[in-house]
């Protein structure tokens, strides 16, 4: 490519000169090429290890002048073909010009002006934007990326290291490339190199570790090896980025979601050095992330900036140090002190923000107001005008909030209009469930309780009341260590939702989508889904003691947010364990509060907890187990015998203890997880196990532990509440004993944060990540052994066979999910359907699996075989080939006998596997179906008086007739059509491609003649048969054979043969490699198909070729030649040549192994020539 002059002073030092003219030199990089000897090896290590551009770039070009000692560099190519083309240039449109030239400056100036020029044009022309934003140095990394381990375009570098790969026990220097799909690697040592490619989605465990073998390095582990990297010089940011990417990897195989970057980020003031536009993306992204997470935001919210500034508190009187967070819709500080002060204030809310006047007490101190009276003042900010100018311009694009004006309270019969506009709607204001929740309606009528427990209820009530006027109230509230401990004390009933709905985020959800709830139902309800037809069979099961949910209009509140919810998430839809959740929420909220919250729920606070694979609820199982072994290390191996952790995790935390607790403690448990977060669920449930360590180590079994937990759980109450009891209906596992004593819930919670409150949410986010992987691809193993088992009894392979064709399959689809295809992934991808058809491959991925796998090799002819197979397969005709479809063609080419491979042949030629565009004769078709109309005529003839006779059927009829409808048909031979004369011309076609490689091809194609002629008399003599008797109703009309030559009328059928062999004994079998060009072409074409009708092929001479087809170039198609499946195979079986062919074992071990290789695994190689970088790299 062409670049800008740089000067060069030493031209000769470790290049050497190729070519020269009086102002140009073509240059060739020591130690790139042949030979090179000990100097270049020196040369080409140097260049590894100092990522020197002339790794990626060995060639180059200077411009020179006579009187100058100094060379500009002006050109440079990875390979000899890119140079010489720049070179060509260079004397064919600048040399003569700057040989007119008497000054050497105006030589330079000329040249270097004239590059430049060429350079901004195409930069103007082809760069695109994401390009232009990359450094140079970068750029030239990703294309030295995408030479070295032969990556497509689409495949995108994030970011590269220098470091160690561990070999064995020799360290080996290079580079790690990290890129959106790939891990790869790269060392070249005095010779030595070594390539490393690793796709994130086989990544099972990416874990930072220090040990004596290996100090302060990256395990990366596969299900096949272990990668050890070390000598970073950061190797925090590093394992970041590798911790990122596994996570879209995970993504991919979770649900479909492929990369997909940024375009939204603002751009960089200037181009970062050695920073791609991608890394700052991830780094974007991580740093949104946080961001949420710490203030549990939607997914959408995006962080603008942030900086260091002070806080003043009212309720302290003082100023608290921490960092200010800008972004779309929000405000927010953390203090740097944990627990001392969190806001969150939106941007909806804010009414003033003002620059207040700086003293040397308060700095540069900013004022935000807020619609309901509240006031922040913000001091030491670094950059105050851009700070406040930012909030301005957020401001502007923030709509104005309504949502006060469309309180559901102040619709409550407004009018009779209203009324009539909301009948016949399922959801609407006017119903008792939108504007209160299920407690208050059924308490709203009891009387008044003064007992002691209503008074301590009252005093929790004021003691909220107290804070609020103290911290405010609603989202703008300061939440302080106070806050947590009002919450550890128990939210009051009358305040549950209220603040559920502050502390879990859903309230800004809630506020910013007026009507989106009610909507929502109108568009699910009647709607009818497998969804559907699960929550109409959970609905009577959640929570049944509860008198809220003994009558129609509890049920329908539930019926109505669990649709709703599966309407707006079709990915989750409904998983058990959702119901009685959103039960408990229907108690203490609105409808729509409860909808919002179930959403913070189950897309926010508990990540893929409720999918169809409950992967999110596997994961925090995983963390448990992990905690227990930190913890509780002598209970946790006596719990891993038993196998009791994985059983009682999945219950507890996909319910947040609500289905193994009693009703009025668990609703505690949901207080403090809503303000703390999944930390408080691994606290209580560690604890569950501390208090019951000496009675589970005595255990024997599973279920005398299971027995232990589950009394205790019974017995955990709720001496406080001031609710009516209300009967737990676990089980209340008391085995004859006296029952055991009760534990308060508030103890329990207080001697969680005593013994376990030491966890922190970002080290469970860490854990989470290192079980991810591992679940993730624990299910995928899963999927795997289902799929094999499936196809065992379907196919002949082996199960190590079937395995490995199930990873090249999906490998297959999971590439087109990230380098794009003619269809999306997503429609690709059902998680609904059985594992066999689950992923989906198109017709171009479907080539190349063929191409890499078939034993029917046909040259330039195996493609158009493929997409026959491919639309054989399709039964469906969706476009799309699932692994059962693939695995039954691939299994009859394989494993069938002789006569099954001559059956899938056949079928290749005929309809719908011959495309219209092929074969566009109608023949065929008519034939068959007008012999099966005649058929089923007679025997509706036949049989008629029967049926008359028997009109009534018992019901055993009717179930063997359904039975036998149920009953796979097995094909055979009198089955298939009838094949006309344009199908048997492409059926010879392929037949003589398919033998250009074989080591008796010449006997072949003697054979091929031979039954080729039989057939073409077997059809001619059958056709005066047909001819004779009955004439067909339709007549086909006559088809012509497209050739270069035009058709002329009158000559034979069988010179469309023999013209069609010759047509494809001149197409190029295969592509030729330098070395066969110069190879006699004699082995493939000596031998002749000879005219069919002819002579026998012993008296043909070798060099004949097609006896009597040149004045017999084309003619009209024969409507009524045909023959039948049988006269194929009764040919085909007169050849000993042919039946040993079609008989021939042949293993397809070393087709997966090359198509293997061809996904780039580990190899060391010991030479660095052209040739053999080239082969190693793609």
């Amino acid at each position: 490519m062409w670049i800008e002059p740089e000067e060069v002073l030493l031209a000769g030092a470790l290049w050497v000169s190729e070519r020269a003219n009086p102002f140009f030199v073509l240059q060739r990089r020591r130690g790139h090429g042949r030979g090179g000897g000990l100097s270049g090896l020196l040369v080409g290590t140097l260049d590894v290890v100092l990522d020197s551009s002339a790794r990626v770039a060995p060639y180059r070009i200077l411009l020179q002048t006579a009187d100058s000692q100094i060379y500009w560099n002006i050109a440079c190519g990875s390979n000899r073909k890119e140079i010489t083309e720049h070179w060509d240039w260079l004397e064919a449109n600048l040399l003569q010009t700057v040989s007119i030239f008497d000054n050497d400056e105006d030589v330079i100036t000329f040249v270097k002006g004239k590059i430049s020029g060429i350079i901004a044009e195409e930069k103007r022309l082809k760069q695109s934007e994401e390009q232009e934003e990359d450094s140079g140095k970068f750029r030239e990394a990703e294309l030295k990326m995408r030479r070295l381990f032969g990556m497509p375009e689409e495949e995108k570098l994030v970011n590269y290291y220098s470091c160690s790969y561990w070999k064995g026990r020799v360290p080996r220097q290079g580079w790690l490339y990290l890129s959106v799909n790939h891990l790869c690697f790269y060392s070249f040592l005095l010779g030595k190199e070594v390539t490393l490619v690793v796709q994130w989605t086989e990544v099972i465990q990416l874990e930072k570790n220090a040990t004596l073998l290996f100090p302060e390095s990256v395990r990366v582990s596969t299900r096949d090896t272990e990668h050890f990297f070390s000598m970073f010089l950061n190797i925090n940011d590093t394992f970041k980025l590798m911790e990122q990417l596994a996570n879209i990897a995970m993504r991919q195989l979770l649900d479909n979601e492929g990369f997909a970057a940024d375009r939204s980020l603002p751009k960089p003031c200037k181009t970062l050095k050695n920073v791609s536009a991608l890394k700052r993306d991830f780094d974007a992204r991580a740093k949104n992330e946080r961001y949420r997470a710490m203030f549990r935001l939607t997914q959408d919210e995006r962080l603008d900036g942030h900086t260091d500034c002070t806080l003043w508190t009212p309720f302290a009187k003082r100023h608290v140090v921490g960092q200010l967070f800008i972004s779309n819709n929000y405000i927010c500080f953390n203090s740097r002190e944990e627990d001392l002060c969190q806001l969150i204030i939106p941007l909806r809310e804010v009414s003033i923000v003002e620059k207040a006047d700086s003293s040397s007490v308060l700095p540069c101190p900013v004022s935000i107001s807020t619609k309901n009276k509240m006031n922040f003042l913000f001091a030491n900010l670094k950059d105050r005008d851009f700070l406040v100018q930012r909030i301005s311009d957020f401001l502007q694009r923030t709509p104005d909030s309504s949502w006060g004006d469309t309180n559901p309270l102040s619709l409550i019969g407004s009018s009779a209009s209203s009324d009539s506009a909301h009948k016949g709607r399922h959801y609407h204001p006017g119903l008792p469930t939108a504007s209160q929740s299920l407690l208050q309606l059924y308490h709203r009528d009891a009387p008044e309780d003064l007992g002691p427990k209503a008074m301590k209820e009252k005093m929790k009530e004021e003691a909220w009341n107290i804070h609020f006027s103290e911290f405010g109230r609603g989202v703008c509230m300061y939440r302080t260590s106070r806050t947590r401990e009002l919450v550890l004390n128990g939210i009051p009933e009358r305040l549950r939702g209220e603040l559920w709905l502050l502390f879990s985020g859903a309230q800004n959800e809630l506020a910013s989508h007026p009507g989106y709830y009610g909507d929502l139902v109108e568009q699910a309800m009647g709607l009818c889904s497998l969804a559907t037809e699960e929550i109409e069979r959970d609905l009577h099961r959640s929570m049944p003691e509860h008198r809220a949910f003994q009558n129609e209009m509890g049920i329908a509140a539930l019926r109505r947010v669990l649709t709703a919810y599966a309407h707006r998430n079709p990915g989750i839809g409904y998983c058990q364990a959702m119901n009685i959740v959103t039960s408990v929420l229907l108690l203490y909220c609105t409808e729509e509060e409860a909808f919002w919250l179930l959403v913070a729920l189950c897309e926010r606070m508990l990540p893929d907890y409720y999918n169809t694979r409950v992967v999110g609820a596997l994961v925090d199982q995983g963390v448990f187990e992990d905690l227990t072994r930190a913890f509780l290390p002598q209970l946790y191996d006596h719990m891993q015998e038993l196998g009791v952790i994985s059983t009682i995790s999945l219950s507890w935390f996909l319910t947040l203890f609500l289905s193994v607790m009693p009703f009025d403690s668990a609703v505690l448990l949901v207080d403090c997880f809503f303000y703390e977060g999944i930390k408080v669920t691994f606290q209580v449930a560690l604890t569950v196990l501390h208090d019951n360590m000496e009675a589970l180590l005595s255990c024997s079994d599973e279920g005398e532990a299971m027995t232990i937990l589950g009394r205790y759980l019974d017995n955990v109450v709720n001496k406080q509440t001031v609710a009516p009891p209300i009967p737990h209906l676990h089980a209340l596992l008391t085995s004859g004993d006296d029952p055991p004593p009760e534990i308060d819930v508030f103890d329990l919670i207080k001697s969680s944060y005593e013994r376990f409150g030491s966890l922190r949410s970002d080290v469970i986010e860490q854990m989470r990540f290192k079980q991810r992987l591992k679940v993730i691809q624990s299910l995928e193993d899963t999927a795997k052994r289902s799929v094999v088992r499936a196809m065992m009894t379907e196919s002949a392979f082996s199960i190590e066979e079937l395995e490995e064709l199930y990873c090249l399959f999906k490998s297959k689809h999971m590439t087109s999910c990230y380098w794009g295809s003619s269809s999306s992934a997503a429609e690709r991808h059902d998680p609904s359907l059985p594992y066999l058809e689950q992923y989906r491959i198109d017709p171009v991925q479907f080539a190349q699996l063929f191409l890499a796998l078939t034993p029917w090799v046909c040259g330039s002819h195996t493609p158009i075989l493929s997409s026959r197979l491919f639309r054989l397969l399709d039964q469906n005709q969706d476009g799309l080939v699932n692994f059962k479809e693939f695995i039954t063609g691939l299994s009859g080419m394989y494993h069938g006998d002789m006569t099954e491979k001559l059956k899938l042949f056949y079928k290749l030629h005929l309809q719908p596997a011959l495309c219209p565009q092929e074969a566009e004769s109608a023949l065929e078709a008519t034939q068959f179906f007008t012999e099966d109309e005649a058929g089923g005529e007679e025997v509706k003839d036949a049989g008629g008086e029967e049926e008359e006779k028997k009109e009534v059927k018992d019901y055993r009829y009717y179930l063997r007739m359904w039975a036998k409808e149920k009953e796979a048909k097995k094909e055979t031979i009198k089955d298939l059509p009838r094949m006309n004369q344009e199908q048997f011309i492409e059926f010879c076609k392929t037949l003589y491609n398919m033998f250009s490689e074989e080591p008796s091809e010449q006997e072949l194609y003697h054979a091929i003649a031979t039954v080729a002629s039989l057939l073409l008399r077997i059809g001619e003599v059958g056709k005066k048969f047909s001819n004779g008797g009955k004439k067909p109703e339709t007549q086909a009309p006559p088809i012509r054979l497209q050739q270069e030559e035009g058709p002329s009328r009158g000559a034979s059928a069988d010179a469309e043969v023999c013209q069609a062999l010759a047509d494809a004994q001149l197409e190029p079998l295969v592509p030729q490699t330098p070395d066969e060009e110069t190879k006699d072409d004699t082995s493939v074409s000596s031998y002749s198909v000879v005219s069919f009708g002819s002579l026998p092929c012993e008296d043909i001479a070798d060099d004949t070729v097609l006896i009597g087809c040149e004045q017999r170039q084309g003619s009209t198609l024969d409507a009524d030649w045909s023959i039948t499946f049988e006269q194929v195979l009764a040919s085909l079986l007169t050849e000993p040549a042919l039946v040993s062919y079609f008989e021939k074992k042949t293993d397809i071990q070393a087709k997966m192994a090359a198509c293997k290789a061809q996904r780039v695994v580990e190899r060391q190689i010991s030479s660095a020539s052209d040739q053999e970088v080239t082969q190693h790299s793609t």
